[in-house]
C-alpha cells in the first residue's frame, strides 16, 4: 500500500472510490494494481459519508436513509459552511425536496415522526414560502402525541403527587410536632407519661414545589425524536403547579427553553442543532440549577457518546448523585427499539447506582411517578421488562 500525496487525498475524496479506480485504471491501460491506494481512517469516514450522498449507491438512496445518523456524521466532520451545503444537496437529491417545495403535500400527509424530526433538523434550510406548513406538520405530529400521552401522564404523576405529599414518614425538620402530638392523644401512655407517635404529621411543602425537574437533552441528530416526546412531556410537567420543570437543550453550546415550555414546538424550533456534543457542559449548567438537591430529579437524555471532557462527564454525574439528585439516564425515549449509544459510558454510570437505559414514551409517566415517590428505578425497570446498562 503506497502513501496518498495531498493531492491524490483530495481527488480522492472528490471522485469517490468507484470512480477513482475506474480513471487509474483507464490510465494505466487496465492494470488494476495502478488503483487508488486505501485512505486512512478518518478519511475513510469522510469519505463513507460523501459516498453516501453523491454514490449512486448510497446509503441515502435506500427506501429507508438513516438521514438523522447521516447529519450527526456531517456535522462532526465538517465545518460549518461545508454542514451547509451537504445538507442543502440532501435536500436536493432526497425525497425532502418535493414535499419542502410543495408545502401543500405535508398538509395532507398522516403524522410520521421520522419526517418530523428530519424538518426540525433541517428547519434553516426550508424556503420561506414552506416554513409555516413545515410548523403545522410538526404542530400535527406533537398534537397526535399530547391526545394519546398528556393524560395518561398527567394522571400518573398528579397520583404520584398526591401520595408523596400526604407521606406520613416526614423528614425530622419537616415534623409538625403539635399536629403530631394531637393525632397521636389517642396513643398516651399513663404509665409512662408519654404518648406514642404512631403516626408522623409534617409541615408539607404547600408553599414550594413538590419536586424539582430538570430535562437535559441531547440535540444531536440521532436523538431528535427522543427531543420531541422530552419537550412534550415537558410541557405537561410545568403545568402541574407541584413540580418546577426546566427544560435544557445541548450540543457543545446550551439552551435553556424553560420559558418554553408552555409551547413545545417553540422549543423544539428553538433547538440549535451544531455538531459535536459536550454532556459535561451540559450537566455542569443543570448542576448550577440545583438548589434542593434531596427534591430534584435530573433525566439525562443522551446517547452518551461525549465530544467533552468523558472522565468529568462520569465524575460530574456521581457527584449529582451523591449530593442527593435522583439522576437517571435515559439512551433514548421513543418507540425504536435497542438504541445505538456509548456502552463503556453507560456502565460505569450505572456502577454509581444512576439507572440508564432506554425508555418507551407509553412507560415514560409511570418511570416518572416511580421516581416521585422515591422507588428504586432499576427495580421499576426490571418489573416492565425493560433491560437496563450493566454495571463495570
Amino acid at each position: 500500500m503506497t502513501e496518498l500525496t495531498e493531492r491524490e487525498r483530495r481527488w480522492r475524496l472528490i471522485l469517490g472510490k468507484d470512480d477513482a479506480d475506474n480513471k487509474n485504471t483507464k490510465e494505466g491501460q487496465g492494470d488494476s494494481s495502478n488503483t487508488t491506494p486505501d485512505l486512512e481512517v478518518d478519511d475513510q469516514a469522510l469519505d463513507e459519508t460523501l459516498e453516501a450522498l453523491y454514490g449512486d449507491e448510497g446509503a441515502l438512496n435506500d427506501a429507508q436513509p438513516d438521514i438523522s445518523r447521516w447529519l450527526d456524521d456531517v456535522r462532526n466532520q465538517f465545518s460549518q459552511p461545508v454542514v451547509q451545503v451537504l445538507q442543502r444537496d440532501l435536500l436536493e437529491k432526497s425525497n425532502l425536496r418535493k414535499l419542502i417545495r410543495s408545502p401543500e403535500l405535508l398538509a395532507d400527509l398522516e403524522p410520521d415522526m421520522e419526517l418530523a424530526a428530519q424538518l426540525i433538523q433541517l428547519k434553516k434550510h426550508i424556503p420561506e414560502k414552506a416554513r409555516a406548513a413545515a410548523r403545522a406538520y410538526v404542530e400535527k405530529i406533537v398534537a397526535d402525541i399530547q391526545e394519546r400521552l398528556a393524560y395518561p401522564f398527567r394522571a400518573a404523576v398528579q397520583g404520584s403527587l398526591n401520595r408523596a405529599s400526604k407521606s406520613r414518614r416526614p423528614k425530622h425538620k419537616e415534623i409538625n410536632w403539635q399536629r403530631t402530638i394531637h393525632k397521636n392523644l389517642k396513643h398516651y401512655q399513663p404509665t409512662h407519661k408519654t404518648i406514642v407517635a404512631e403516626q408522623l404529621v409534617g409541615f408539607g411543602k404547600r408553599q414550594q414545589s413538590l419536586k424539582d425537574i430538570v430535562l437535559c437533552i441531547d440535540q444531536s441528530g440521532s436523538m431528535a425524536k427522543s427531543a420531541i416526546y422530552a419537550a412534550i412531556f415537558g410541557a405537561v410537567m410545568a403545568s402541574l403547579s407541584s413540580l418546577s420543570t426546566k427544560l435544557i437543550a445541548f450540543s457543545t453550546s446550551i439552551v435553556d427553553l424553560t420559558d418554553q415550555l408552555h409551547d413545545p414546538v417553540g422549543a423544539l424550533f428553538g433547538m440549535q442543532l451544531r455538531g459535536g456534543t459536550n454532556i459535561d457542559r451540559a450537566l455542569a449548567y443543570c448542576e448550577s440549577l440545583v438548589t434542593r438537591p434531596s427534591d430534584t430529579i435530573l433525566i439525562l437524555i443522551t446517547d452518551l457518546y461525549e465530544g467533552g471532557n468523558a472522565e468529568s462527564m462520569l465524575a460530574r454525574i456521581e457527584s449529582l448523585k451523591t449530593s442527593g439528585v435522583q439522576v437517571i439516564v435515559l439512551l433514548a425515549l421513543n418507540d425504536d427499539g435497542a438504541p445505538r449509544f456509548e456502552r463503556d459510558h453507560a456502565s460505569t454510570i450505572a456502577s454509581f447506582g444512576v439507572p440508564a437505559f432506554a425508555c418507551t414514551p407509553d412507560l415514560f409517566p409511570d418511570l416518572i411517578a416511580a421516581t416521585i415517590n422515591e422507588r428504586d428505578v432499576n427495580l421499576w425497570a426490571a418489573s416492565k421488562g425493560i433491560v437496563t446498562a450493566p454495571r463495570n
